[in-house]
């Protein structure tokens, strides 16, 4: 079993950044594919960024490619998401997400264990 922690979301205003952060604990957490979702009310929970359990292939969502970085820190038990240029549009609330057979996908339906989300509220 993992557990996972988010935090580091807050109220931005447009243009701003923010730095996600999600620690696993429980089992092996270095095997895992790691990702990020979001979502708002009434919408469905949409794919934002994934790596790999090796940490060498990373996935976007067309939305935030080229703000939006996803990174791990095996050492620390901890993923990463540091958000860029944020805009309304990426008000939601996000939640990260782990795979325990490594695959890194954008399918929600392919992870496992999820965190209980974070709010990013970006003012405009």
């Amino acid at each position: 079993q993992v557990q996972l922690v988010e935090s580091g979301g807050g109220l931005v205003q447009a243009g701003g950044s923010l730095r996600l952060s999600c620690v696993a604990s429980g089992r092996t957490f270095s095997t895992y594919a790691m990702a990020w979702f979001r979502q708002n009310p009434g919408k469905e929970r949409e794919f934002v960024a994934a790596l790999s359990w090796k940490g060498d292939s990373t996935y976007y969502a067309d939305s935030v490619k080229g703000r939006f970085t996803i990174s791990r820190d095996s050492a620390k038990n901890t993923m990463y998401l540091q958000m860029n240029s944020l805009n309304y549009e990426d008000t939601a609330v996000y939640y990260c997400a782990a795979d325990r057979l490594g695959r890194g996908t954008t399918r929600r339906y392919e992870y496992q264990y999820w965190g209980q989300g974070t709010q990013v509220t970006v003012s405009s």
